[in-house]
């Protein structure tokens, strides 16, 4: 198959999708990133937010929600090195929302520069996190 990308996603954790795609779409740092085979080489950090992957040969479309980290591009591999991978089917808006809750609270309590910024860091993932679930429940 010449016209795919062999793409890996992991965290700390666990492998989360490991395979062939014909198209995938991140969150880079300076914006939303599309990546075909054979694409320059390519190393960025990614914000929080969902990564897309058309799989070769059609099927459905994966959807992983990742916390950040760092992505690799080489014309024929993919390798998104996560700091929290979530497979879209196994996100929890109920959780999330709850979790944002608590982190807003925790902000509005925040004092001192570091942990203001350690909150503001945490809500925004959660942010993300949220806006991911409701991408993927529309479809």
């Amino acid at each position: 198959m010449a016209n795919t990308i062999r793409i890996d996603v992991v965290s700390a954790e666990e492998s989360i999708f490991s395979g062939e795609a014909e198209f995938v779409v991140l969150p880079g740092e300076a914006g939303e990133l599309g990546i075909y085979p054979r694409h320059a080489p390519l190393i960025t950090r990614i914000k929080p937010g969902a990564v897309r992957i058309v799989p070769a040969g059609g099927g459905a479309e994966e959807m992983i929600f990742v916390a950040g980290g760092i992505l690799e591009v080489q014309p024929n591999a993919i390798t998104v090195l996560a700091d929290t991978a979530i497979r879209g089917h196994d996100l929890d808006e109920a959780k999330a929302s709850e979790a944002l809750k608590r982190a807003e609270e925790a902000r509005a309590k925040a004092r001192d520069k570091q942990e203001i910024a350690a909150v503001e860091s945490e809500v925004a993932s959660l942010a993300a996190q949220l806006a991911a679930i409701r991408k993927l429940r529309k479809k």
